[in-house]
C-alpha cells in the first residue's frame, strides 16, 4: 500500500508541474484593465496591442539578424546625427505599418523621420517612440530594446495635426512603455495605474504577465553612466559618482537606455546621461526617450530629473529636443540632485 500511495504521490506531483499556469495573456489582461483609461471606448486598447504586435515582428528580425542581411549601418544618419542600421529602418517602418494600420494613431514621432508623420486618419492619439534603441549594441548580440509614448490628440478630429498637438508635456501621456530585446523579450507599460511587465513566449506568440505592478527600489547599489565622457562632466555630477565610489556601488553600463533602465527598475540604481562640453543639452532625446521612461519610474515609485526640475514638466519647444537626464531609484535621485 505504500508503494501504491508514493506513485500516487509522484504522478500527482508530476501532473502539477506539466499543468503549471502560463499566466495572463496581454490581450486579456489589457481588456480586463480598459476601465482605467481615462477615456475608456477601445482604441487606446487597440493601440497597445498594435505596438505589441510590431513588436513581435521587431523580435523575430533581430532574432534573426545574424542569418540575413539585416545587420550594418545603412550608410545614412537619422535626425539626431547618429549612423542608421538596416534595423533602425526596418523596425521604424514596421512601428509606422502596424500604427497606420490600426487607425488609432494620428500622427506619429518617431527617432528616425525629421518631422512628425501625419497618418491620415481619424485617430485620437499620437505616438512618439524610438523604434530601436542601442544601435550600437545591434551588430555585437547585446540588449536593444523600443521605447514608446502616448498622449492623447488635443484638436477635434478631421481638422489639421497641430502643434499643440505634437509638443505635449510627458506629465500629460495617458500611457507609455519600453520593450526589451534581450535574453528574453519583454513589453513593460504603464497607462497612469502603475507598472505590468510581459514576458514574450515565442511559441505560442503571445506575450504573459510575469512582472506585476512592478516597482523600483528606493534605494540601490548601482550606477550606470558612460564614464568614458567623465572629463567633461560638471563638477556636481563628478561629485556624486565620486560619492557612488565612495560608497562601494557597482558601475554597470550597458549602453542601451532601455537595458540599463529596465536593470535599475528591478534592481535600484541610478541613470546618468548629463551634459556634456560636447554635448551641452544632454544627449538623449525629450519626447521619445526621456519622457516614457519618466513616466515608467514616477509610476514604479522612482524619480526622474534634468539636474534641475522634473522631466515630465518640461515643455517640449522641437521634435528631437534633448536634455540631460538623471533616473531611477528615488533616494539616489535625491541625492544627486542635492549635490
Amino acid at each position: 500500500m505504500q508503494r501504491s500511495s508514493n506513485i500516487t504521490s509522484s504522478t500527482s506531483i508530476e501532473s502539477s508541474r506539466i499543468a503549471q499556469p502560463i499566466g495572463t495573456a496581454l490581450d486579456r489582461f489589457i481588456k480586463n484593465n480598459q476601465d482605467q483609461f481615462a477615456f475608456a471606448s477601445g482604441e487606446l486598447s487597440q493601440l497597445l496591442r498594435d505596438i505589441a504586435l510590431a513588436s513581435k515582428v521587431v523580435n523575430r528580425e533581430v532574432n534573426k539578424a545574424g542569418l540575413i542581411d539585416i545587420m550594418g549601418a545603412m550608410g545614412s544618419q537619422n535626425t539626431a546625427g547618429d549612423d542608421q542600421q538596416k534595423l533602425d529602418v526596418l523596425a521604424n517602418i514596421r512601428f509606422t505599418r502596424a500604427l497606420a494600420k490600426g487607425g488609432e494613431v494620428c500622427a506619429l514621432v518617431s527617432e528616425e523621420a525629421e518631422s512628425f508623420v501625419d497618418l491620415n486618419n481619424d485617430g485620437k492619439y499620437v505616438i512618439a517612440i524610438d523604434p530601436l534603441d542601442g544601435s550600437s549594441n545591434i551588430d555585437v548580440n547585446v540588449s536593444i530594446g523600443t521605447i514608446f509614448s502616448v498622449y492623447r490628440r488635443k484638436s477635434p478630429v478631421q481638422t489639421p495635426i497641430t502643434e499643440d498637438d505634437i509638443l505635449q508635456c510627458g506629465s500629460e501621456q495617458v500611457a507609455a512603455g519600453y520593450v526589451l530585446y534581450g535574453s528574453s523579450t519583454m513589453l513593460v507599460y504603464t497607462t497612469g495605474h502603475g507598472v505590468n511587465g510581459f514576458t514574450y513566449e515565442p511559441t505560442l506568440g503571445e506575450y504573459f504577465l510575469s512582472h506585476p505592478h512592478l516597482q523600483m527600489p528606493e534605494e540601490g547599489k548601482i550606477y550606470s553612466v558612460n564614464e568614458g565622457s567623465a572629463n567633461s562632466f560638471s563638477a556636481s555630477v563628478t561629485n556624486y559618482l565620486q560619492h557612488c565610489k565612495d560608497n562601494k556601488y557597482t558601475a554597470r553600463y550597458i549602453g542601451s537606455l532601455v537595458a540599463d533602465f529596465h536593470r535599475n527598475m528591478l534592481k535600484g540604481g541610478i541613470y546618468i546621461y548629463p551634459a556634456t562640453a560636447k554635448d551641452k543639452n544632454g544627449k538623449l532625446r525629450l519626447m521619445y526617450e526621456c519622457n516614457a521612461l519618466a513616466f515608467i519610474a514616477e509610476q514604479a515609485g522612482g524619480l526622474a530629473t534634468d539636474g534641475f526640475q522634473r522631466i515630465l514638466d518640461i515643455k517640449p519647444t522641437e521634435l528631437h529636443q534633448r536634455t540631460p537626464f538623471f533616473v531611477g531609484s528615488k533616494k539616489m535621485v535625491e541625492k544627486a540632485m542635492s549635490m
